[in-house]
């Protein structure tokens, strides 16, 4: 059972497949030949851990908004982001300065004393540990006393004797 193929016919489809066949030889030999390797390590996440207070997702968004976030990847010594570069100590002062700016939802306190940004080079995870400390907050003095003002006033309209 022959199946009739013209000469012509046959002829373009032996040079197609030898075509196909030397291209993807090419390809293969082009990658081998190569020595552009790719030692960029994308940041796999950011990790947050000493807070109490604070929401983690807070102190991430501002970690994050220093360039620790999805897309950005270290080359060296270098942060690259889709807006800028800069260099990695750079950065993570950034995020630490960023940070110490969290406050308590609803409010403007912002109790976190101290800061320390980890960024693992080889596998791009960003520890965040912080120490939130309430001594350290300035108080208002006239909050205090207009806050003990009430507090009086609210015992004296609540005892009923």
């Amino acid at each position: 059972m022959f199946i009739k193929v013209r000469r012509d016919t046959l002829i373009i489809l032996i040079l197609a497949f030898i075509l196909i066949l030397s291209g993807r030889a090419m390809a293969y030999i082009a990658f081998s030949a190569s020595d552009n390797v790719d030692d960029t390590v994308p940041i796999a996440g950011v990790m947050v851990k000493g807070n109490d207070v604070i929401s983690s997702s807070v102190i991430k968004s501002y970690v994050e908004s220093a360039g620790f976030r999805d897309g950005s990847y270290i080359k060296g010594n270098t942060l690259i982001t889709s807006q800028r570069q800069l260099l990695l100590s750079d950065a993570i002062q950034n995020a630490e300065q960023l940070a110490k700016r969290s406050t308590i939802p609803g409010t403007s306190i912002a109790p976190i004393n101290a800061v320390d940004v980890q960024v693992d080079t080889s596998t791009g995870n960003v520890v965040v540990t912080v120490v939130e400390d309430f001594s350290a907050i300035p108080l208002d003095e006239s909050v205090i006393k207009n806050s003990t003002a009430t507090d009086s006033k609210v015992n004296v309209n609540n005892t009923t004797g």
